[in-house]
């Protein structure tokens, strides 16, 4: 293993960000860079025996597409609350994430990734992003580490830098999917972070094997503003139940697919109705779900030879909505052709965006 340099250590650190180009680690107690912003002072440490203030509010992930948000979304809930996939662009709304400690509150708030439009679909999840990134108090910019950075990721950086001028929210950079690489790759892929921007911390973790969450769930709280839960307790998302079954169906129709057809597939719930006439403790909930496509194509691709791939898809969306709610499901997928709806106002708006 390559030597690293000696003033950083990428696991079980977090570095807190000082003067440009320099990234220095500190430990988990180090207070954090001195950062004022509008509506809320960062926490410091509470006096001998005092009990902290508790703190709430709203966190906001936002990184390139597929840079790891749905899924620390999801780590630092302890829950599915958003879909995730190996494909590029697949969140499509605003999923709220409500995780607990015993001094705060945090809800997380993912989004769809920033990108350069090319559809007028593309354009409205931008402005979905920058409407939420001005509600917030907090924002977690993700920068995955088994990639480099690129213009994507500046073109993102030049948007919070803007954010943090005008409205002073605190920005903390976060390297995730650490697992995927070495110390020296990660080392590195810190150094480019902390030459992006002026970030208020930087901080690695891997979502999928835990490393850091706690630490990333720690620092976010941190910078939430003094106030009682928002939330009761238990509550894991506001999201109402369609969308999230919706979100599952999309998200079991995205696996196993050609890299054009995240951005051609919308779903909707068409009907949810308690099945009559069933026993007494043995609920039947029938779901009637139509997955849209733009192409003759692409709907063959969903349905696949002989049904095949719709049969699969079925499946493991049915698993993931039987969790959610608790109860057995009866789940009838149609899959249907609107052409062009991503660059179609109407439909856009017909299809929930």
């Amino acid at each position: 293993m390559s030597t690293e340099p000696s003033n950083l250590q990428p696991s079980n650190a977090r570095a807190s960000h000082t003067e440009p180009s320099e990234v220095h680690p500190s430990p988990a107690e180090t207070s954090h860079a001195e950062t004022s912003h509008a509506e809320t002072s960062h926490a410091q440490p509470s006096d001998a025996g005092q009990e902290p203030p508790y703190r709430a509010g709203f966190a906001c992930l936002v990184g390139r597409p597929n840079a790891g948000k749905s899924t620390l979304t999801n780590a630092l809930v302890g829950q599915k609350v958003a879909i995730t996939s190996s494909k590029p662009q697949t969140t499509r709304h605003t999923i709220r994430g409500i995780t607990m400690s015993d001094h705060a509150q945090l809800v997380l708030v993912d989004t769809p990734g920033l990108h350069k439009p090319r559809t007028l679909l593309g354009q409205r999840l931008n402005d979905l992003v920058r409407e939420t990134l001005l509600d917030v108090d907090v924002i977690g910019f993700c920068l995955p580490a088994d990639q480099r950075i690129g213009p994507g990721d500046g073109y993102i950086a030049r948007e919070l830098t803007e954010l943090q001028q005008a409205r002073r929210t605190p920005v903390i950079a976060i390297a995730t999917k650490s697992d995927r690489v070495d110390r020296r790759r990660l080392t590195e892929h810190l150094v480019a972070i902390d030459q992006l921007g002026g970030w208020s911390e930087i901080i690695p973790c891997s979502a999928t094997r835990g490393d850091q969450v706690e630490e990333v769930r720690q620092v976010l709280s941190s910078y939430l503003p003094e106030s009682p839960q928002l939330y009761p307790d238990g509550v894991l998302t506001d999201e109402p139940q369609i969308i999230m079954i919706a979100e599952l169906v999309r998200e079991a129709a995205l696996e196993g697919v050609r890299d054009e057809l995240p951005h051609s597939l919308a779903v909707v719930v068409d009907e949810m109705v308690q099945r009559e006439d069933r026993r007494e403790g043995d609920p039947m909930l029938d779901l009637r779900v139509n997955v849209f496509v733009e192409r003759s194509s692409q709907k063959a691709i969903i349905i696949g030879k002989g049904g095949s791939r719709l049969r699969e898809v079925g499946t493991n969306a049915r698993a993931g909505i039987e969790t959610l709610l608790g109860q057995r499901v009866y789940l009838d997928l149609h899959v249907k052709v609107a052409k062009d709806w991503q660059r179609d106002p109407k439909q856009l708006q017909r299809l929930g965006f």
